[in-house]
């Protein structure tokens, strides 16, 4: 800071100046609603878990094996944690610089043969197929609609990516921070209380169409809810 002259000019300057604004703080992330189902109606429905899977997965690393894949009608589920996959198109958030772990390419890819972006499409990563539980043997596949549940909300997402054959419970930084829950790969994610429904034999035929996803997953979610 510079230091202000005794005379009365200098003193009227000082006054006249602005006073310098305080440091901006970084915005916490802004949960969005998307379609009429609630939360509370389609978690009714996965009360009872019946497994299809032939073992139970990790949420992380080194943690206990004690998550089963459940099946309903029309649909698979599993309740688990949100870790933070940044992985595929690199961005502002997403990239090298921001995430050690980072791979500029995922499982699947749009419709014009690019690798999808974690930053603006919510998607979800399910486990590579094992003895533990083949996603595609229940129609679950790149594309398919899930429904991603937080506390009172709901956000539809596709598969987009795969990841270890004994961990599940991972979702892109698109639908963590539709979510309201912390998305960025160093911190991000949550430890519990996220609740992933995938529909069975549901696809998006253009994978980056988030808005077909919703479209889909509202009426999907809805003839769940039904029973139908």
């Amino acid at each position: 800071m510079r230091v202000q002259s005794l005379t009365l000019a200098a003193a009227g300057v000082a006054l006249l100046a602005p006073a310098p604004f305080p440091a901006a703080r970084p915005s916490p992330p802004v949960a969005v609603r998307e379609g009429n189902v609630r939360a509370a109606d389609l978690l009714a429905k996965i009360r009872d878990c019946v497994p299809v899977s032939k073992g139970r997965y990790r949420s992380d690393a080194g943690s206990r094996a004690e998550i089963p894949v459940c099946g309903s009608r029309g649909a698979v589920f599993w309740k688990a944690d949100m870790d933070i996959d940044c992985d595929g198109r690199p961005g502002l958030v997403c990239n090298g610089r921001t995430d050690p772990s980072f791979s500029g390419t995922t499982a699947y890819r749009q419709s014009d043969g690019r690798y999808l972006s974690a930053e603006t499409l919510p998607y979800v990563v399910v486990p590579t197929p094992s003895g533990i539980w083949d996603h595609r043997a229940y129609g679950i596949r790149g594309g398919s609609v899930v429904a991603v549940i937080y506390k009172d909300r709901v956000q539809y997402a596709v598969v987009g990516d795969t990841g270890p054959r004994e961990i599940i419970g991972e979702a892109s930084y698109a639908t963590a921070k539709a979510l309201g829950i912390r998305p960025g790969p160093h911190g991000g994610g949550t430890s519990s209380g996220v609740t992933y429904i995938a529909f069975k034999n549901s696809r998006v035929s253009h994978i980056e169409d988030h808005a077909a996803a919703v479209t889909a997953g509202e009426r999907l979610a809805r003839e769940f809810v039904r029973g139908g």
